[in-house]
């Protein structure tokens, strides 16, 4: 005859199981709170505000990250691809090819807004640019820079910088912290002797 002391098998392992969980409630209670991580960038470090952005790829609309570029120099630049300024993608592509070994990169945002001399259909674009210029530097589909439908970078870009765009091949450049270094109007060839030498001052830094 069964002791009625003696608990069934069942009733055991309710008990067991209610133990264990009072016993995770009461470590859930005493942990730390998680801290929020910041995205991190290319090499593990954190992504600075201004990079926390994704684009689509020109070629092929794939999402591109700006935290990937964390660390580097950029130079941003608003293009079209039927202006008189249309010429300094060659500036633009050699700046890419010179120093990016050593941390610039130049970013590419085609847009209409001034005067509608960019083309619409995304193919188009990245064909004129490869085969007429060469361009291989990054580039993301087309988009506003300008006013109230400015896509976010260039948002953050106006309000940091005090200056809007007035034409295209208007030119930004951003420093290794992801802070903007200066703000040069389309006249500013990509070869220019003072843009030149502040993006090598850019890359000295570390």
């Amino acid at each position: 005859m069964k002791s009625k002391s003696a608990r069934s098998p069942l009733s055991a392992f309710v008990a067991a199981s209610a133990a264990l969980f009072a016993l995770a409630a009461a470590a859930a209670l005493l942990a730390p709170p998680a801290q929020a991580q910041a995205q991190p960038g290319a090499a593990g470090a954190a992504c600075p505000a201004l990079l926390q952005h994704s684009f689509p790829r020109l070629q092929d609309e794939t999402p591109q990250n700006l935290c990937q570029y964390s660390g580097k120099v950029l130079l941003v630049v608003n293009t079209a691809s039927k202006c008189g300024f249309t010429p300094q993608y060659e500036g633009l592509e050699a700046l890419h090819a010179k120093y990016g070994p050593r941390g610039l990169v130049v970013l590419g945002f085609p847009s209409g807004d001034f005067g509608g001399q960019e083309l619409n259909d995304a193919k188009e674009i990245a064909d004129f640019c490869f085969n007429t210029y060469g361009v291989k530097f990054p580039m993301f589909g087309k988009s506003s820079v300008k006013g109230s439908a400015a896509n976010p970078l260039y948002v953050q870009l106006v309000k940091a910088t005090g200056k809007a765009p007035g034409w295209n091949f208007h030119k930004y450049l951003i420093g290794r912290d992801g802070k903007p270094l200066g703000s040069y109007d389309s006249n500013v060839t990509p070869t220019s002797p003072a843009l030149v030498a502040t993006i090598e001052k850019a890359l000295a830094a570390k």
